[in-house]
């Protein structure tokens, strides 16, 4: 089986679910249920930042990348997740540009949270549906104009980019990925066995 490699980004003050959850979705991911403990995932979940060392999120736990941006292999899809870190993010001429070129290589790329905005300010949102933490939808509205900014949305599909709502739509969003690449059944299958709610639909679930 030719594993799909997905790179998620960290960065300091990163958010902890917004990166967690898609880990857990893609790295428990099986095709086969009932070779859980035998088979590996179809899907190669790759830690990448900056630089090497421990990046310390919100809430202060420590996380220790597999690779830096410098030396991570070829990517199929990418995760840019958020938080409040993001803000200083924006402003990196270095996360930037590397989501650019990889956004360039890979099959999908996708956005948690506020990881919205920085595929926003990297130009990689232009003309697409995208959506956002319920708090910074009118920063994405007034920040883009060429984007159609989704407020009633918990996750957006546009081509090859995924993006989703605050935090836990992380895990949404990722399963909706899953279901992309390997079909609804490895989707649903993956959801069950975390004893959590296949998303049937795309609503966003905190009145706004």
């Amino acid at each position: 089986m030719e594993r799909k490699r997905v790179g998620i980004v960290l960065f300091e003050d990163i958010e902890v679910l917004d990166f967690c959850g898609p880990f857990e979705v893609f790295s428990v991911t099986r095709m086969n249920e009932g070779r859980r403990r035998e088979e590996p995932s179809p899907f190669e979940v790759l830690l990448v930042a900056e630089n090497p060392g421990p990046v310390t999120t919100t809430g202060g736990m420590k996380v220790l990348p597999h690779y830096t941006f410098e030396n991570c292999p070829r990517l199929d899809i990418v995760v840019a997740p958020g938080g409040w870190g993001t803000r200083k993010e924006l402003n990196n001429p270095i996360m930037l540009n590397w989501l650019r070129a990889r956004a360039a290589e890979v099959e999908i790329l996708t956005a948690v949270c506020t990881g919205a905005m920085l595929l926003g300010f990297a130009g990689l949102l232009d003309g697409l549906h995208a959506t956002t933490h319920w708090r910074s939808l009118d920063w994405m509205r007034d920040s883009f104009p060429s984007v159609s900014v989704e407020y009633g949305k918990h996750f957006v599909k546009d081509g090859r980019v995924f993006t989703s709502a605050g935090i836990s739509a992380g895990i949404d969003m990722s399963l909706k990925v899953v279901a992309h690449c390997f079909g609804e059944d490895i989707a649903k299958a993956t959801a069950r066995h975390m004893e959590y709610p296949y998303p049937e639909s795309d609503a966003r679930r905190i009145r706004i």
